[in-house]
């Protein structure tokens, strides 16, 4: 899944080149390059699927070009996960109804690599076998209130030591339930990672989500032809804009959850990404061009030929990017999506 525009990363992420594009890591490599060569070694060229908007189509094929352009999958506008999730779902019925299907961001940090695959094979094998929906959760080192959670039943006999049945999923919590989450070893951060058969995913469409399941099986016969995108343009606005969480993993009764611990997170913010970058002595982290002075536990980043010189900032997000320079404490980057609307509002599409 890559059609987000990864507004929380402005001004970094654009429309015009969102964040799974990027190398906000400075790795060297796009999220969605890390994504591909993740799963590459496991999984077939032939066999990925990218959904992402028709607008990022190219820029997918330039990042991975060993896949072929039948394989990015155009929407034609976004509509939230579940209507992304349904069109792979009816491109891959077509080719192969028996087919397991793995649904991933493209824009996630997995630091222990090795263990994240032998975890995505089990989950294949366990899912492959039975008529049930499985995510991946991660084992929780702090009360973040940026994620969501899944409560395991500890009542419901185990498949084995790490899969569960799921009890109950809950949104992103205030501190104190998120502390209380943790506290009681039940409850496991969302993921958004998905396994489950092909088949099943389209029994619980057509269960939760009739609407959406009626709209994407009346073009069925013009899947893998040169019609589909015609089709997809004529049904896609229409479809619900739902998560695949609200639409069919909080209310199906047969859901399970692989408790995992190899090193993940959405990097969603800015404070995500200081907390998994190289820092100086300082706790800063700065990618170039910047001379600092009494400045502590600031990420400073200037994308552009300039210098940037600072003095006396503690806590601090400081960005230089495109024509925009942000200056932002730490603690308030949860109103980077109002910067973006204001933006938009005074000077239209320039900044954004």
């Amino acid at each position: 899944m890559a059609g987000g525009v990864g507004s929380r990363f402005w001004p970094m992420s654009r429309q015009s080149m969102p964040k799974q594009f990027l190398d906000i890591l400075g790795t060297g490599k796009s999220f969605i390059r890390h994504t591909y060569e993740r799963f590459a070694k496991i999984i077939p060229d032939k066999n990925f699927l990218v959904v992402t908007n028709i607008k990022y189509k190219k820029l997918v094929l330039e990042h991975i070009p060993e896949i072929k352009p039948e394989q990015v999958l155009a929407e034609p506008v976004g509509r939230n996960t579940a209507p992304c999730i349904a069109y792979a779902a009816w491109k891959l019925k077509k080719t192969n109804p028996n087919a397991s299907m793995v649904v991933t961001p493209a824009d996630h940090l997995i630091l222990n690599e090795d263990e994240f695959r032998n975890v995505i094979k089990e989950c294949i094998e366990f899912a492959g076998k039975e008529d049930i929906m499985m995510t991946i959760g991660i084992k929780p080192n702090r009360p973040d209130t940026g994620y969501g959670y899944i409560q395991i039943d500890n009542k419901t006999p185990q498949p084995n030591e790490h899969i569960y049945k799921v009890k109950t999923f809950t949104e992103k919590p205030n501190s104190e339930m998120a502390q209380i989450f943790v506290d009681s070893g039940e409850f496991f951060w969302n993921s958004g990672i998905f396994i489950w058969k092909v088949s099943t995913i389209m029994k619980a469409m057509e269960q939760f989500l009739p609407e959406m399941h009626h709209q994407f099986r009346s073009i069925e016969q013009f899947y893998n032809t040169d019609e589909e995108q015609s089709h997809i343009e004529q049904i896609y606005p229409e479809c619900r804009n739902i998560s695949i969480d609200f639409g069919i993993m909080e209310k199906a009764t047969n859901v399970y959850v692989r408790c995992s611990d190899f090193g993940w997170s959405d990097i969603g913010t800015w404070n995500s990404l200081y907390q998994y970058s190289q820092k100086d002595d300082s706790g800063n982290v700065i990618n170039k061009n910047c001379i600092t002075y009494n400045t502590e536990r600031c990420i400073i980043k200037n994308e552009n030929d300039s210098l940037t010189v600072i003095e006396g900032l503690k806590d601090y997000i400081v960005i230089n990017s495109g024509g925009v320079l942000m200056i932002c404490p730490k603690d308030k980057e949860q109103d980077v999506k109002k910067f973006v609307d204001d933006v938009k509002f005074k000077t239209g599409d320039k900044y954004i």
